[in-house]
């Protein structure tokens, strides 16, 4: 997330981030992180404190973002009506950054509104009419100390040389930096998404050797730090792939 506001709310957005962290990674079980984001939300509403309420508007979009994620996981598009509030979710969430003035914060909340195009709509073009800006944002989203924020602009954009503008060395490099920041967070949890990424970009680019060292640690982080099946499975299903393509 973004820059922090102060005091309780900082507290109550703190204990948010980490509870949608556990149901995203963990166990799948979104109803702690809503009802957290929901009741940060009302008190920044009451505040009149729009930094506090954009964060809390995002985060609750997210929460959604990976309940929808799940229905896709199990092969089901989800609801329209929830992939229309999450939209309208990071759309508020966008109005209030950029209401703050705040850099970091409208860069985070141009990703956001990207995503929904991206992962929910199919939608690249679209996608990128927000992407592009929040990359030109991205710096500034890094020094504001949202680390994965960053990350998760880099990681998106290199998925966008993955499978739509096709160039894998791009998809390295941009893929290399998300992974970089996620292991300058330090949570295990973060990692073996970022590794598997990474991986299926070497395999692009026709090295299978590096891509499945890094699925090798992938697999196994995976499966130390319970996230998931999912997850697990998605690291070792692609570090079969690159064991298979190596000589």
């Amino acid at each position: 997330m973004p820059t922090q506001p102060d005091g309780t709310a900082r507290q109550t957005h703190a204990g948010a981030d980490e509870a949608l962290t556990e149901a995203a990674f963990r166990t799948g079980d979104f109803d702690v992180p809503g009802r957290l984001f929901a009741q940060a939300q009302a008190r920044a509403v009451a505040e009149g404190n729009r930094r506090s309420e954009a964060l809390a508007l995002g985060g609750l979009g997210m929460t959604l973002h990976y309940r929808n994620i799940t229905s896709l996981i199990a092969g089901a598009d989800p609801a329209e009506g929830d992939v229309a509030e999450e939209a309208s979710l990071m759309d508020r969430a966008l109005a209030r950054w950029r209401e703050t003035g705040d850099a970091a914060g409208t860069g985070w909340g141009l990703f956001c509104v990207g995503l929904v195009w991206q992962v929910l709509h199919r939608d690249w073009d679209t996608a990128m009419t927000c992407f592009w800006p929040a990359f030109g944002l991205a710096e500034a989203v890094e020094e504001s100390g949202d680390l994965h924020g960053c990350a998760e602009i880099h990681r998106h954009l290199g998925f966008y040389y993955l499978v739509e503008d096709v160039r894998p060395g791009e998809a390295v490099r941009r893929l290399t930096y998300s992974l970089g920041l996620r292991e300058r967070i330090g949570d295990p949890r973060l990692l073996p998404s970022a590794l598997t990424a990474l991986g299926e970009a070497e395999l692009a680019a026709g090295r299978p050797g590096r891509a499945a060292g890094l699925l090798d640690r992938a697999v196994r982080l995976a499966r130390e730090h319970g996230l998931l099946p999912w997850r697990i499975n998605d690291a070792e299903e692609t570090l079969r792939k690159a064991r298979a393509a190596r000589p």
